[in-house]
């Protein structure tokens, strides 16, 4: 399964953004583990929103995380914000799975 890892990144400091971003990727390396693959939107938004400082950086980055989160099988869930929120809603409404360990989801076949 291609399965989205989504949690808080918004922070006030570039630490705990950074302590963020190192949950996510955490878990998206025991979803591999699993033999699946993991992608976390805000991580493909990052460079892009860097290239784009003309344009609302939190723009850029919900619309990517939101598009690349839409093509996924499942979604693991790190924690709560306003916007892994959105992405698990984006996920229920196609009826797919919405996990919140990695003990839950299955071994790839």
């Amino acid at each position: 399964m291609l399965i989205a890892v989504a949690g808080p990144y918004s922070a006030e400091s570039e630490q705990q953004k950074a302590a963020n971003l190192k949950a996510m990727n955490a878990a998206a390396a025991e979803v591999y583990r699993k033999g699946h693959i993991p992608v976390i939107g805000v991580n493909a938004s990052l460079y892009v929103a860097d290239e784009l400082p003309d344009l609302n950086r939190k723009k850029v980055i919900s619309d990517i995380s939101f598009a690349v989160v839409e093509r996924c099988d499942a979604i693991l869930m790190t924690g709560s914000s306003p916007g892994a929120d959105i992405e698990r809603k984006l996920i229920e409404e196609k009826g797919l799975p919405v996990y919140y360990s990695i003990d839950d989801i299955p071994e790839a076949k």
